[in-house]
């Protein structure tokens, strides 16, 4: 077919087609990790009327995008009560690990949203936090590429 014949996509419409961010099957949450969630939701719906107005029709879609993500995490989102027990690793623990190298490391296993290591939170599907779920202090865990040894939990 001759590509006269064939529509092709007019100016904004190529925006629309952006693809959906990767939704996961659980969405654990702590309350904190709930707030902002909701935070992120108040903070597209000021921005998608502010695009709206400018009529940027590029980041509309990208916004319209994470609307629906953050969305998808809110309606899925199962608050996790802390933890009452210290004896093991749960979600919403305080771990303390000391590495091989003596560096000792404190992280809050929290949701996938909520989490960043470099501020001391680690998602519950990461493989340091999978390593540790569910292990007493004193256990000798794979940390990424060295061992860790878990010395605290609160």
């Amino acid at each position: 077919m001759s590509k006269a014949f064939t529509k092709e996509p007019e100016g904004g419409d190529v925006y629309d087609d952006l693809p959906d961010r990767p939704i996961s099957a659980h969405n654990l949450v702590t309350q904190r990790g709930l707030e902002l969630i909701e935070a992120e939701l108040a903070r597209l719906h000021d921005a998608h009327a502010a695009a709206h107005d400018a009529d940027d029709k590029p980041l509309l879609a990208k916004i319209n995008r994470d609307l629906r993500y953050w969305t998808s995490r809110r309606a899925t989102a199962q608050v996790m009560e802390p933890p009452q027990d210290a004896t093991e690793v749960h979600f919403g623990s305080q771990v303390t690990i000391e590495r091989e190298d003596g560096r000792r490391q404190t992280y809050k296993v929290v949701g996938e949203d909520e989490a960043d290591p470099a501020n001391g939170t680690l998602s519950y599907v990461s493989p340091v936090a999978q390593a540790i779920m569910g292990k007493p202090v004193g256990e000798t865990v794979q940390a990424g590429a060295t061992e860790a040894t878990i010395v605290e939990i609160s």
